[in-house]
């Protein structure tokens, strides 16, 4: 089964864009707005030298490379959970495996920022309180039904309402505290991750936040976004990267001799599709 990721950012922020440089996909861009539109899809190879190393030691009747499935879902407008976000939406998001949060950092004057500035470590912090906030209202719902219903059942149905209303109750502190859930999930045990598991929480996922830069910001303008974006929103199931969209989006149409070529030239030593997967 492949390893589902979930490209996610607000409208603007060159998702489609990184999705076609991580898959060598040709989705249009600038197409999607915060609405519930059909997702572009790709599923990639994962390029692993281990595997080559055991194909060569073992010699198997067939090599299989592990997958990787991008989803490029809507943008996700700010305010999106207040008002409630689409039930397809929301699937999308429930189902993946991780989220890649794509946060714009490049200038370009024909694409209007929502916000109107350009502010990556802000618009970091928009998009985690929407993914909170839609599991906080998740987890407020849960509770008053719960509540509703323990005081009418007996027996051991009671106790399994019970055991998930305590659970709830616990990852309720949590997010009302602007916490996400992915930093007390090692900290549940074994029935209380059985009963989450159903949810698909949002901020219970691994997120790999990645800062999508113009080429005017390769080097040392990327380091230093980076290390202040480290800075800020390092934490447990966290990953944070800088990549070039625009640019890489284009060296994957051209054949590998000329990509390798123009990546050189650029002082970029991994192509951004392989350096995604192997984080």
């Amino acid at each position: 089964m492949a390893t589902k990721l979930v490209i996610i950012g607000l409208p603007g922020s060159g998702k489609t864009t990184v999705f076609n440089a991580l898959t060598r996909a040709e989705a249009a861009t600038g197409t999607f707005g915060a609405s519930g539109d059909e997702p572009n899809l790709a599923t990639v190879k994962v390029s692993d030298q281990r595997l080559d190393v055991l194909t060569e030691l073992f010699n198997p009747q067939r090599k299989v490379h592990a997958d990787v499935q991008y989803l490029d879902v809507a943008g996700i407008a700010k305010g999106i959970a207040e008002k409630g976000m689409s039930g397809q939406l929301l699937g999308h998001l429930s189902q993946a495996d991780s989220l890649v949060h794509v946060v714009r950092a490049f200038e370009d004057d024909t694409i209007a920022h929502t916000e109107e500035t350009i502010d990556p470590l802000r618009d970091v912090e928009t998009l985690n309180l929407e993914l909170l906030f839609s599991d906080l209202g998740m987890v407020e719902k849960r509770v008053q039904r719960i509540e509703a219903q323990v005081g009418k059942t007996r027996g051991p149905e009671r106790e399994l309402l019970e055991r998930e209303l305590a659970l709830m109750r616990k990852l309720l502190v949590v997010l009302e505290g602007n916490s996400p859930l992915r930093e007390v999930v090692d900290d549940l045990d074994e029935d209380e991750t059985r009963l989450m598991r159903g949810f698909g929480f949002l901020t219970a996922k691994p997120l790999l936040i990645l800062i999508n830069i113009g080429e005017d910001q390769l080097g040392d303008p990327a380091a230093k976004l980076l290390g202040t974006a480290q800075a800020g929103f390092d934490a447990p199931k966290v990953m944070i990267d800088t990549m070039a969209g625009k640019i890489e989006m284009e060296i994957g149409q051209l054949d590998a001799e000329d990509a390798a070529v123009f990546l050189s030239d650029l002082g970029i030593t991994e192509s951004g599709l392989d350096r995604i997967i192997a984080k």
